[in-house]
């Protein structure tokens, strides 16, 4: 790690709210995430999505796959002879995933699991590739590391990871000011905030492939294509 880079960091926002409290909140929004977000979150994940590039035969992991795109699009993706597995902090997320990949006749190829990506319940070198998109701003600063420790655990060598998500890249902005304000003044609401995504990456020994800048709504978002070298 770069240490002087390190220290010239912008401040990253804490998160506030409980696991318990985004549970509950994301299990509300479950049913009607797609009508809220869908729409601008879409080509990003897209688009993240075709960077992890995950092929026939092979095994992927999605972090906080929320209501399933993304799930049925690797799945379609594998093959038959592949496994994508997802893990969800929200049971109603799971419940609207299950159901897509139900009508999407993928059962045999999918493991839906509710739990938290600071303790990944998966074997080590287990996955081709893992995908987070808009997930990794959630966790609370000091638990983004440990998070990513755990991605970078259970991937293969020679493995993929592919992060989405608000950025601190270029620095601050009147949007960007606007909504650490309101991520301040209502956490349990606006609960991310712009992250040192490259940075965080490198910081557990990723080898950065690929780094996208691009906006959304004023707000700098960055898609990070990485693998796990020795």
């Amino acid at each position: 790690m770069d240490t002087a880079n390190h220290r010239n960091r912008l401040p990253v926002s804490r998160v506030t709210r409980t696991k318990s409290q985004a549970r509950s909140t994301y299990n509300r929004l479950s049913r009607w995430y797609d009508l809220l977000a869908g729409g601008f979150e879409g080509k990003f994940r897209d688009t993240g999505l075709g960077r992890l590039a995950p092929g026939p035969g092979e095994i992927v992991l999605e972090v906080g796959f929320g209501t399933g795109h993304s799930i049925v699009a690797m799945a379609e993706r594998v093959g038959e002879s592949g496994k994508v597995c997802g893990i969800d902090l929200a049971e109603g997320m799971i419940e609207v995933t299950h159901s897509r990949v139900v009508r999407a006749g993928l059962t045999g190829r999918v493991l839906l699991v509710q739990g938290d990506a600071v303790r990944l319940p998966y074997a080590t070198g287990l996955f081709d590739g893992v995908l987070m998109t808009f997930t990794l701003e959630l966790f609370d600063t000091p638990e983004i590391p440990l998070v990513l420790a755990e991605c970078r655990r259970t991937l293969r060598q020679g493995g993929r990871i592919v992060v989405v998500a608000l950025s601190q890249r270029g620095g601050p902005n009147v949007m960007t000011r606007l909504y650490e304000w309101a991520h301040e003044k209502l956490p349990q609401y606006v609960d991310c905030r712009p992250i040192p995504v490259q940075e965080s990456l490198q910081d557990v020994g990723f080898h950065i492939l690929r780094v996208d800048g691009c906006s959304l709504f004023g707000l700098c978002v960055e898609l990070v294509l990485a693998e796990k070298s020795s």
